[in-house]
Protein backbone atom coordinates (compact mmCIF):
# COMPACT_ATOMS: atom_id res chain seq x y z
CA UNK A 1 0.00 0.00 0.00
CA UNK A 2 1.47 3.23 -0.92
CA UNK A 3 2.81 5.65 1.79
CA UNK A 4 1.29 9.36 1.34
CA UNK A 5 3.82 11.84 2.76
CA UNK A 6 1.76 15.13 3.26
CA UNK A 7 3.22 18.39 4.45
CA UNK A 8 3.98 18.64 8.35
CA UNK A 9 2.77 21.08 10.57
CA UNK A 10 6.51 22.31 11.66
CA UNK A 11 4.89 25.26 14.31
CA UNK A 12 1.69 25.54 15.86
CA UNK A 13 0.67 28.43 14.14
CA UNK A 14 1.83 26.95 10.71
CA UNK A 15 -0.80 26.75 7.88
CA UNK A 16 1.48 26.90 4.56
CA UNK A 17 4.71 26.12 3.94
CA UNK A 18 7.35 26.42 0.73
CA UNK A 19 9.06 23.63 -0.66
CA UNK A 20 12.42 24.87 -1.23
CA UNK A 21 14.34 21.95 -2.16
CA UNK A 22 14.33 18.18 -1.88
CA UNK A 23 16.59 15.82 -0.48
CA UNK A 24 15.55 12.61 -2.34
CA UNK A 25 15.26 11.77 -6.05
CA UNK A 26 12.55 9.59 -6.93
CA UNK A 27 13.81 5.80 -7.07
CA UNK A 28 15.62 6.81 -3.63
CA UNK A 29 15.08 4.16 -0.72
CA UNK A 30 15.03 6.35 2.71
CA UNK A 31 14.42 5.39 6.46
CA UNK A 32 13.23 6.95 9.31
CA UNK A 33 15.26 10.22 10.05
CA UNK A 34 16.27 10.55 6.66
CA UNK A 35 16.42 14.54 5.58
CA UNK A 36 13.83 14.03 2.51
CA UNK A 37 13.02 18.13 2.18
CA UNK A 38 13.71 21.35 3.04
CA UNK A 39 10.62 23.10 3.71
CA UNK A 40 10.41 27.62 4.24
CA UNK A 41 7.72 28.54 7.19
CA UNK A 42 6.56 31.92 7.70
CA UNK A 43 9.79 32.30 9.89
CA UNK A 44 12.77 29.87 9.45
CA UNK A 45 13.90 27.24 6.89
CA UNK A 46 13.77 23.58 8.35
CA UNK A 47 14.68 20.07 7.68
CA UNK A 48 12.26 17.80 7.05
CA UNK A 49 12.63 14.17 7.67
CA UNK A 50 11.08 10.98 7.18
CA UNK A 51 8.78 8.69 9.21
CA UNK A 52 8.10 5.98 7.12
CA UNK A 53 10.94 3.66 5.28
CA UNK A 54 10.17 3.10 1.65
CA UNK A 55 11.13 4.08 -1.77
CA UNK A 56 10.76 7.83 -3.24
CA UNK A 57 8.04 6.47 -5.92
CA UNK A 58 6.92 10.10 -6.69
CA UNK A 59 7.27 13.48 -5.85
CA UNK A 60 4.13 15.41 -6.40
CA UNK A 61 5.13 18.92 -5.26
CA UNK A 62 7.96 20.09 -7.31
CA UNK A 63 11.53 22.35 -5.45
CA UNK A 64 10.20 25.88 -5.49
CA UNK A 65 6.60 25.63 -5.26
CA UNK A 66 5.02 28.04 -2.95
CA UNK A 67 1.97 27.90 -0.31
CA UNK A 68 1.81 24.41 0.19
CA UNK A 69 -1.31 23.97 2.38
CA UNK A 70 -0.72 21.99 5.57
CA UNK A 71 -1.65 18.08 4.89
CA UNK A 72 -1.31 18.45 1.49
CA UNK A 73 0.46 15.58 -0.55
CA UNK A 74 4.05 16.33 -1.39
CA UNK A 75 5.45 12.98 -2.15
CA UNK A 76 4.28 8.96 -2.45
CA UNK A 77 6.47 6.16 -1.17
CA UNK A 78 6.15 2.36 -1.36
CA UNK A 79 6.86 -0.03 0.83
CA UNK A 80 8.75 -3.44 0.45
CA UNK A 81 8.56 -5.43 -2.57
CA UNK A 82 5.45 -2.92 -3.77
CA UNK A 83 6.21 -0.99 -7.43
CA UNK A 84 7.45 1.98 -7.32
CA UNK A 85 4.69 3.16 -10.52
CA UNK A 86 1.98 1.18 -9.13
CA UNK A 87 2.36 3.11 -5.96
CA UNK A 88 2.24 6.47 -7.21
CA UNK A 89 -0.77 5.95 -9.43
CA UNK A 90 -2.80 4.57 -6.44
CA UNK A 91 -2.21 7.26 -4.43
CA UNK A 92 -3.03 10.24 -7.00
CA UNK A 93 -6.25 8.06 -7.81
CA UNK A 94 -6.93 9.21 -4.05
CA UNK A 95 -8.45 11.56 -2.16
CA UNK A 96 -5.13 14.11 -1.87
CA UNK A 97 -4.31 15.93 -5.36
CA UNK A 98 -1.13 17.99 -5.89
CA UNK A 99 -1.56 22.15 -4.91
CA UNK A 100 -1.02 24.32 -7.44
CA UNK A 101 1.23 27.50 -6.58
CA UNK A 102 -0.13 30.37 -5.06
CA UNK A 103 1.60 32.20 -8.62
CA UNK A 104 -0.60 30.29 -11.19
CA UNK A 105 -3.71 31.10 -10.15
CA UNK A 106 -5.49 34.26 -8.72
CA UNK A 107 -6.54 34.16 -4.85
CA UNK A 108 -10.61 32.88 -5.57
CA UNK A 109 -9.28 30.04 -7.62
CA UNK A 110 -6.49 28.52 -5.76
CA UNK A 111 -6.65 25.11 -5.77
CA UNK A 112 -7.77 23.38 -2.39
CA UNK A 113 -5.84 22.20 0.57
CA UNK A 114 -5.50 18.22 -0.07
CA UNK A 115 -8.12 16.57 2.01
CA UNK A 116 -6.63 14.76 4.85
CA UNK A 117 -7.24 11.11 5.28
CA UNK A 118 -7.81 11.94 9.77
CA UNK A 119 -10.32 14.85 11.19
CA UNK A 120 -8.27 18.43 10.37
CA UNK A 121 -6.79 18.12 14.44
CA UNK A 122 -5.62 14.81 13.73
CA UNK A 123 -4.25 15.47 10.09
CA UNK A 124 -1.91 17.99 11.60
CA UNK A 125 -0.07 15.56 13.90
CA UNK A 126 -2.91 16.63 16.38
CA UNK A 127 -2.08 18.10 19.43
CA UNK A 128 -2.91 15.87 22.40
CA UNK A 129 -4.04 17.20 25.63
CA UNK A 130 -1.31 18.64 26.78
CA UNK A 131 -0.02 20.26 24.24
CA UNK A 132 2.11 17.93 22.24
CA UNK A 133 1.91 17.31 18.76
CA UNK A 134 1.06 13.29 17.80
CA UNK A 135 2.87 11.54 15.25
CA UNK A 136 0.76 8.32 13.50
CA UNK A 137 1.37 6.52 10.21
CA UNK A 138 -0.84 7.77 7.54
CA UNK A 139 -2.59 4.05 7.35
CA UNK A 140 -3.19 4.66 10.92
CA UNK A 141 -4.62 8.21 10.80
CA UNK A 142 -7.16 6.48 7.91
CA UNK A 143 -7.81 3.46 10.17
CA UNK A 144 -9.05 5.81 13.61
CA UNK A 145 -10.97 8.15 11.59
CA UNK A 146 -12.93 5.06 9.76
CA UNK A 147 -13.11 3.57 13.53
CA UNK A 148 -14.21 7.00 14.94
CA UNK A 149 -11.02 6.71 17.54
CA UNK A 150 -9.47 9.62 19.22
CA UNK A 151 -5.10 9.63 18.22
CA UNK A 152 -4.26 11.34 21.48
CA UNK A 153 -5.67 8.61 23.37
CA UNK A 154 -3.75 6.14 21.81
CA UNK A 155 -0.52 5.25 22.80
CA UNK A 156 2.13 4.28 19.60
CA UNK A 157 4.51 1.46 19.45
CA UNK A 158 6.45 2.66 16.20
CA UNK A 159 9.84 4.79 16.08
CA UNK A 160 9.83 7.65 18.53
CA UNK A 161 6.68 6.74 19.98
CA UNK A 162 5.06 6.96 16.26
CA UNK A 163 1.49 5.31 16.36
CA UNK A 164 0.92 2.95 13.76
CA UNK A 165 -1.90 -0.16 12.31
CA UNK A 166 -1.43 -2.45 15.48
CA UNK A 167 -2.16 0.28 17.90
CA UNK A 168 -5.14 1.64 16.16
CA UNK A 169 -6.87 -2.15 16.02
CA UNK A 170 -6.06 -2.80 19.57
CA UNK A 171 -7.27 0.79 20.86
CA UNK A 172 -10.70 -0.29 18.78
CA UNK A 173 -11.34 -3.65 20.51
CA UNK A 174 -11.23 -2.05 23.74
CA UNK A 175 -12.80 1.06 23.45
CA UNK A 176 -10.08 3.20 24.80
CA UNK A 177 -10.04 5.71 22.59
CA UNK A 178 -13.31 6.96 20.87
CA UNK A 179 -13.42 10.04 20.02
CA UNK A 180 -14.93 13.09 22.15
CA UNK A 181 -17.45 15.38 20.69
CA UNK A 182 -16.79 18.34 19.32
CA UNK A 183 -16.80 21.33 21.91
CA UNK A 184 -19.39 23.87 21.48
CA UNK A 185 -18.60 26.52 18.74
CA UNK A 186 -17.69 29.97 20.58
CA UNK A 187 -19.69 32.85 20.13
CA UNK A 188 -18.62 34.83 16.38
CA UNK A 189 -16.31 37.57 17.06
CA UNK A 190 -17.01 40.60 15.45
CA UNK A 191 -16.54 41.20 12.24
CA UNK A 192 -13.68 43.54 10.55
CA UNK A 193 -14.27 45.85 7.50
CA UNK A 194 -13.99 43.40 4.13
CA UNK A 195 -11.38 43.61 1.64
CA UNK A 196 -14.29 45.63 -0.67
CA UNK A 197 -15.47 48.16 1.82
CA UNK A 198 -11.66 49.02 2.89
CA UNK A 199 -11.13 49.55 -1.16
CA UNK A 200 -14.41 51.32 -1.62
CA UNK A 201 -13.36 54.13 0.95
CA UNK A 202 -9.91 54.85 -1.86
CA UNK A 203 -9.71 56.11 -5.64
CA UNK A 204 -8.81 53.98 -7.88
CA UNK A 205 -5.61 53.95 -9.24
CA UNK A 206 -4.44 55.91 -6.19
CA UNK A 207 -2.75 52.70 -4.61
CA UNK A 208 -1.30 49.79 -5.55
CA UNK A 209 -1.75 46.06 -3.73
CA UNK A 210 0.86 43.95 -1.89
CA UNK A 211 -0.42 40.64 -1.37
CA UNK A 212 0.16 39.39 2.29
CA UNK A 213 3.22 37.06 2.68
CA UNK A 214 2.93 33.82 5.09
CA UNK A 215 5.10 35.43 7.90
CA UNK A 216 2.57 39.01 7.96
CA UNK A 217 -0.43 36.76 8.01
CA UNK A 218 0.59 34.41 10.59
CA UNK A 219 2.11 38.09 12.78
CA UNK A 220 -1.33 39.50 11.99
CA UNK A 221 -3.58 36.47 13.23
CA UNK A 222 -1.57 36.06 16.86
CA UNK A 223 -1.71 39.93 17.27
CA UNK A 224 -5.83 39.88 17.05
CA UNK A 225 -5.52 36.43 19.09
CA UNK A 226 -3.11 37.91 22.13
CA UNK A 227 -5.33 41.18 22.26
CA UNK A 228 -8.67 39.68 21.99
CA UNK A 229 -8.00 36.26 24.49
CA UNK A 230 -5.37 38.31 26.85
CA UNK A 231 -6.38 40.93 28.91
CA UNK A 232 -3.50 43.81 28.59
CA UNK A 233 -2.33 45.50 31.51
CA UNK A 234 -0.02 48.31 31.77
CA UNK A 235 2.37 49.54 34.02
CA UNK A 236 5.29 52.23 33.26
CA UNK A 237 8.58 53.48 35.28
CA UNK A 238 11.40 55.75 34.39
CA UNK A 239 14.91 54.02 35.31
CA UNK A 240 18.36 56.06 35.58
CA UNK A 241 21.15 54.37 33.31
CA UNK A 242 24.20 56.47 34.10
CA UNK A 243 25.43 53.81 36.08
CA UNK A 244 24.52 50.95 33.68
CA UNK A 245 25.87 53.19 30.33
CA UNK A 246 29.59 53.50 32.83
CA UNK A 247 29.82 49.84 33.62
CA UNK A 248 29.33 48.93 30.03
CA UNK A 249 31.89 50.76 28.72
CA UNK A 250 33.74 49.87 31.57
CA UNK A 251 33.30 46.64 30.44
CA UNK A 252 33.85 47.01 26.72
CA UNK A 253 37.00 48.48 27.42
CA UNK A 254 38.04 45.36 29.27
CA UNK A 255 37.26 42.85 26.82
CA UNK A 256 39.99 40.53 25.82
CA UNK A 257 41.58 40.05 22.19
CA UNK A 258 40.52 37.03 20.30
CA UNK A 259 41.79 35.66 17.14
CA UNK A 260 39.18 35.36 14.07
CA UNK A 261 39.84 35.48 10.58
CA UNK A 262 39.55 38.96 10.21
CA UNK A 263 42.08 39.53 13.10
CA UNK A 264 42.22 39.92 16.61
CA UNK A 265 38.43 41.13 17.83
CA UNK A 266 37.10 41.56 21.44
CA UNK A 267 35.78 38.65 22.42
CA UNK A 268 32.48 40.43 23.45
CA UNK A 269 30.73 44.41 22.73
CA UNK A 270 27.46 44.44 25.38
CA UNK A 271 25.09 46.42 24.33
CA UNK A 272 22.46 48.22 26.59
CA UNK A 273 19.50 45.97 25.39
CA UNK A 274 21.71 42.88 26.25
CA UNK A 275 21.84 44.77 29.96
CA UNK A 276 18.38 44.98 30.21
CA UNK A 277 17.13 40.97 29.23
CA UNK A 278 20.00 40.41 31.82
CA UNK A 279 18.38 42.86 34.41
CA UNK A 280 14.81 41.59 33.31
CA UNK A 281 15.85 37.87 33.70
CA UNK A 282 17.48 38.92 36.95
CA UNK A 283 14.13 40.28 38.37
CA UNK A 284 12.03 37.63 37.39
CA UNK A 285 14.51 34.99 39.65
CA UNK A 286 13.54 37.72 42.28
CA UNK A 287 10.00 38.08 42.00
CA UNK A 288 9.00 34.23 40.80
CA UNK A 289 5.59 34.52 41.04
CA UNK A 290 5.22 36.61 38.19
CA UNK A 291 7.17 33.78 36.35
CA UNK A 292 4.44 32.04 34.91
CA UNK A 293 2.16 31.35 31.84
CA UNK A 294 -1.32 31.32 32.10
CA UNK A 295 -3.16 27.96 31.29
CA UNK A 296 -7.09 27.83 32.08
CA UNK A 297 -6.73 24.73 34.30
CA UNK A 298 -3.12 25.48 36.23
CA UNK A 299 -0.86 28.18 36.75
CA UNK A 300 2.86 27.10 35.15
CA UNK A 301 5.53 28.64 37.09
CA UNK A 302 8.79 28.59 35.53
CA UNK A 303 11.78 27.48 37.28
CA UNK A 304 14.28 29.54 35.17
CA UNK A 305 13.73 32.50 33.03
CA UNK A 306 13.94 31.94 29.14
CA UNK A 307 14.01 35.83 27.58
CA UNK A 308 12.51 36.15 23.64
CA UNK A 309 13.64 39.37 22.47
CA UNK A 310 11.94 40.98 19.84
CA UNK A 311 14.30 41.02 16.01
CA UNK A 312 12.81 42.95 13.65
CA UNK A 313 13.47 41.21 10.13
CA UNK A 314 12.39 41.84 6.69
CA UNK A 315 8.76 41.43 5.91
CA UNK A 316 8.06 40.90 9.78
CA UNK A 317 9.33 40.04 13.20
CA UNK A 318 10.55 36.98 15.21
CA UNK A 319 11.50 36.76 18.66
CA UNK A 320 14.60 34.22 19.34
CA UNK A 321 14.95 33.41 22.73
CA UNK A 322 17.90 33.26 25.45
CA UNK A 323 17.61 30.13 27.56
CA UNK A 324 17.82 30.44 31.38
CA UNK A 325 18.89 34.29 30.75
CA UNK A 326 18.73 34.28 34.43
CA UNK A 327 22.01 32.35 34.45
CA UNK A 328 24.13 33.63 31.96
CA UNK A 329 26.73 36.38 32.19
CA UNK A 330 26.48 39.34 30.36
CA UNK A 331 29.28 38.08 27.87
CA UNK A 332 27.18 35.03 26.96
CA UNK A 333 24.25 36.59 26.68
CA UNK A 334 25.70 39.26 24.45
CA UNK A 335 27.23 36.98 21.64
CA UNK A 336 24.73 34.14 21.73
CA UNK A 337 21.88 37.47 21.05
CA UNK A 338 24.14 38.28 18.01
CA UNK A 339 24.54 34.89 16.56
CA UNK A 340 20.40 34.79 16.96
CA UNK A 341 19.65 37.91 15.25
CA UNK A 342 22.20 36.97 12.47
CA UNK A 343 20.16 33.72 11.68
CA UNK A 344 17.29 35.25 12.44
CA UNK A 345 17.66 37.64 9.53
CA UNK A 346 18.92 34.73 7.11
CA UNK A 347 15.94 32.88 8.69
CA UNK A 348 18.08 30.19 9.31
CA UNK A 349 16.64 29.64 13.41
CA UNK A 350 15.52 26.59 14.46
CA UNK A 351 12.33 26.22 15.99
CA UNK A 352 13.00 25.74 19.38
CA UNK A 353 15.30 28.83 18.84
CA UNK A 354 11.83 30.78 18.58
CA UNK A 355 9.07 29.09 19.87
CA UNK A 356 8.30 28.85 23.99
CA UNK A 357 10.34 31.38 26.02
CA UNK A 358 8.20 32.88 29.48
CA UNK A 359 8.80 36.32 28.62
CA UNK A 360 10.58 39.22 25.63
CA UNK A 361 11.93 41.80 25.59
CA UNK A 362 11.07 44.59 22.96
CA UNK A 363 13.56 47.52 22.78
CA UNK A 364 12.36 50.55 20.11
CA UNK A 365 15.03 52.65 21.96
CA UNK A 366 17.29 52.98 18.79
CA UNK A 367 14.71 54.49 16.69
CA UNK A 368 14.48 57.11 19.37
CA UNK A 369 11.18 55.73 20.49
CA UNK A 370 10.54 57.41 24.24
CA UNK A 371 8.10 54.85 25.44
CA UNK A 372 5.41 52.47 23.91
CA UNK A 373 3.20 49.08 25.06
CA UNK A 374 4.24 45.71 23.83
CA UNK A 375 1.40 42.79 23.27
CA UNK A 376 1.99 39.99 24.75
CA UNK A 377 3.02 36.76 22.79
CA UNK A 378 1.57 33.73 24.17
CA UNK A 379 2.12 31.76 26.22
CA UNK A 380 4.40 34.72 28.09
CA UNK A 381 2.33 36.69 30.70
CA UNK A 382 4.84 39.40 30.33
CA UNK A 383 6.68 41.63 28.28
CA UNK A 384 8.85 44.04 28.34
CA UNK A 385 8.92 47.56 26.27
CA UNK A 386 11.93 49.43 26.19
CA UNK A 387 12.55 53.35 25.19
CA UNK A 388 15.34 55.05 24.46
CA UNK A 389 17.59 56.67 27.11
CA UNK A 390 17.50 60.25 27.29
CA UNK A 391 18.74 62.90 29.58
CA UNK A 392 16.14 65.10 31.72
CA UNK A 393 15.99 66.97 34.26
CA UNK A 394 15.72 64.92 37.56
CA UNK A 395 15.12 66.26 41.18
CA UNK A 396 17.56 64.96 43.63
CA UNK A 397 17.62 66.35 47.64
CA UNK A 398 15.72 69.06 46.09
CA UNK A 399 17.67 69.66 43.07
CA UNK A 400 17.40 69.98 39.48
CA UNK A 401 20.25 67.64 37.76
CA UNK A 402 20.61 65.61 34.30
CA UNK A 403 20.47 62.32 34.30
CA UNK A 404 19.98 59.57 31.42
CA UNK A 405 16.71 57.94 32.39
CA UNK A 406 14.82 55.35 30.46
CA UNK A 407 11.38 54.50 30.43
CA UNK A 408 10.05 51.06 30.23
CA UNK A 409 6.44 49.65 30.41
CA UNK A 410 5.34 46.27 31.09
CA UNK A 411 2.81 44.41 29.41
CA UNK A 412 1.27 41.81 32.14
CA UNK A 413 -1.37 38.92 31.15
CA UNK A 414 -3.74 39.70 34.17
CA UNK A 415 -4.88 36.58 34.73
CA UNK A 416 -1.21 35.53 35.64
CA UNK A 417 0.23 38.75 36.81
CA UNK A 418 -1.79 41.32 38.58
CA UNK A 419 -1.09 44.91 39.00
CA UNK A 420 0.04 44.81 42.37
CA UNK A 421 3.00 41.88 41.16
CA UNK A 422 2.95 43.25 38.33
CA UNK A 423 4.88 46.39 39.93
CA UNK A 424 6.99 44.84 42.18
CA UNK A 425 8.41 43.05 38.76
CA UNK A 426 9.01 46.43 37.22
CA UNK A 427 10.33 48.01 40.86
CA UNK A 428 12.40 44.34 41.00
CA UNK A 429 13.99 45.15 37.46
CA UNK A 430 14.42 48.93 38.22
CA UNK A 431 16.35 47.98 41.26
CA UNK A 432 18.90 46.11 39.23
CA UNK A 433 19.08 48.35 36.51
CA UNK A 434 19.74 51.27 38.53
CA UNK A 435 22.53 48.73 40.31
CA UNK A 436 24.47 47.64 37.67
CA UNK A 437 27.30 45.81 39.33
CA UNK A 438 24.68 43.17 40.96
CA UNK A 439 24.29 41.83 37.68
CA UNK A 440 28.21 40.13 37.79
CA UNK A 441 27.23 38.48 41.10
Amino acid sequence: MPIKVTMPALSPTMEEGNLAKWMVKEGDSVAPGDVIAEIETDKATMEVEAVDEGTVAKLVVPEGTEGVKVNALIAVLAEEGEDAGAAAKAAEGGSDSKPEPKSEKPAKEEAPAAKPEAKPAEAKAAPAGDGERVFASPLARRLAKEAGLDLSAISGSGPKGRIVKADVEAAGKDGSAKAAAAPASAPAAAQAMSDDQVMKLFEEGSYELIPHDSMRKTIARRLVEAKSTIPHFYLTLDCEIDALLALRKQLNEAAPKVKTEDGEKPAYKLSVNDMVIKAHAKALAMVPEANVSWTESAMVKHRHADVGVAVSIPGGLITPIIRRADEKTLSAISNEMKDLATRARSRKLKTEEFQGGNTAVSNLGMFGIKDFAAVINPPHATILAVGAGEQRAVVKDGEVKVATVMSVTLSTDHRAVDGALGAELLAAFKKVIENPLTMLI
